[in-house]
């Protein structure tokens, strides 16, 4: 068969395969005669209602000397590793702003950074195409910096993400611009798989993101500049289990949805989309009508979900922090929008384990911790003080867990202190009282507080303290929303 022949062939085929995709397109138009948050103004549903004193900015974190890129919470959710071009990897105490580390790399540009399921080590990439582990617990050299344990190579270029397999210390995945994501074995410092390349279910452009599924650890999503999203398991590295279209630029990040059947995108061309995992429909679009010219408009960089999934967190390059509610599409709150946010481009975040905090990173160098604040007194004691009053959030009875903050005057928030008294539920105050008054702890045990009495509330209550701004918290703050 000559050259000409198989060239006839090959366009043929490739003709063939565009119009199955275009039918199968199609296809599922048909399927999909509503999307999230049409069906949920359907049953009247709305938004959630925040305020600008709702979440706060309770820290900011100095010290790195170029753009900030890339940063990952520990599990156990004090501790924080940010990654900048000044060529440093530093280790965050999240609860004091003090650095517990300031690691200086090989390889000035790194462009993502990872922290161990035991916290015990970090891992970092960028344009040197290699993965480096650093353990913290290491001795430092003479020059006082942290050798490195272990150097990943075999990408072919410049890798841009990389994330542990959750409660496993000893595998990582990581994403390259040479169109691939690898699974390694950290320990012996070689590739377990290797998925897209040479396979034709591959990504065909640079792989920019990668997220590990918390429910199931042996599938991943992974997003790349040719506009798509693909499911892979980590035991079948032939071949991708989906692909997921819609985007018209580059999938910058991609995000496991909490219950680990669906994911969250965002993209060069301004959206955030929600894709559910098993039959590959896209459930909704989370996008803001901008003016001016297309070039200005701004593409997402990073996105996080809420510990229930009703919020989404999305960082813009203009620098704005939109908090999406993932039901109704709607826009509740811009952090870009506060008099203390980052003042350039929001380059990565990412949520505490437990939900009681976000953190952001951005070109301005800073990274913040952001936190639920709700309703404060403006005379309040000085954080320290034992006395400190906390606000306590409540739900209406049959709605589903929405969280408010204690309004003024309202009938749904009120006045107690913790009391070792298993019958503190008898002793609630008249209404119209906002406050729910707790001694400051760093650590308070979650407990199960009873309402009598009160026909607009639910019968529990589960409560805990964020150490970040010292507010009372429901589930880690963020799970009952």
């Amino acid at each position: 068969m000559s050259v000409a022949e198989l060239k006839e062939r090959h366009i043929a085929a490739t003709a063939t395969v565009n119009s199955l995709r275009e039918r199968l397109k199609q296809r599922r138009q048909l399927l999909l005669d509503t999307d999230v948050a049409t069906y949920a103004k359907s049953q009247g549903r709305s938004a959630i209602s925040f305020s600008s004193t709702d979440l706060i900015c309770c820290r900011t974190l100095q010290g790195h000397t170029g753009k900030v890129y890339s940063l990952d919470w520990t599990p156990e959710r004090n501790r924080i590793v940010s990654a900048s071009q000044d060529g440093r990897l530093i280790v965050w105490n999240a609860l004091t702003s003090q650095k517990t580390h300031a690691i200086k790399l090989q390889c000035p540009w790194v462009m993502t950074c990872a922290f161990a399921p035991n916290g015990q080590s970090v891992a970092c990439g960028g344009l040197d195409s290699a993965c480096s582990i650093f353990n913290l617990n290491s001795q430092v050299d003479r020059d006082g910096n942290i050798p490195v344990s272990r150097i990943l190579t075999g990408h072919k270029g410049y890798v841009y993400s990389c994330q542990y397999v959750p409660d496993q210390e000893t595998r990582l995945i990581t994403s390259s611009g040479d169109q691939t994501c690898v699974l390694w074995d950290v320990t012996t410092g070689q590739r377990i798989s290797v998925f897209g390349g040479e396979f034709p279910s591959g990504h065909t452009a640079d792989v920019l993101s990668v997220s590990i599924n918390n429910s199931n650890s042996n599938m991943f999503v992974s997003g790349s500049c040719d506009m798509t999203a693909r499911l892979w398991d980590t035991r079948i590295a032939s071949r991708a289990v989906r692909t997921y279209h819609g985007h018209q630029g580059d999938v910058n990040t991609v995000k496991f949805f909490p219950d680990g059947q669906r994911f969250g995108t965002g993209s060069d061309d301004s959206t955030c989309r929600l894709y559910d995992m098993r039959t590959g429909h896209q459930l909704q679009v989370y996008s803001q009508q901008h003016e001016g010219d297309d070039n200005d408009v701004p593409i997402v960089t990073s996105i996080a979900f809420s510990i229930s999934g009703r919020l989404l967190f999305a960082g813009y390059s203009s620098g704005d922090c939109y908090v999406w509610d993932t039901l109704m599409a709607e826009v509740v709150l811009n952090l870009g929008t506060f008099q203390n946010s980052h003042e350039a481009r929001i380059s990565c975040l990412g949520l505490s384990s437990d939900g009681s905090a976000l953190c952001t990173g951005s070109w301005d160098k800073n990274l913040k911790i952001w936190a639920f604040g709700g309703h404060r007194k403006s005379n309040r004691p000085r954080p320290h003080s034992p006395s400190r009053f906390f606000t306590l959030l409540v739900l209406k009875a049959g709605l589903p867990p929405l969280l408010f903050a204690a309004v003024n005057g309202g009938s749904q928030a009120f006045r107690a202190r913790r009391q070792r008294s298993k019958d503190l539920s008898e002793k609630w105050p008249p209404r119209g009282d906002p406050a729910f008054s707790l001694p400051r702890q760093k650590a308070l045990p979650k407990r199960r507080l009873a309402f009598r009495s009160l026909p607009s509330l639910p019968t529990t209550i589960s409560i805990g303290v964020s150490p970040y701004v010292g507010v009372s918290v429901i589930d880690g703050v963020f799970r009952g929303l």
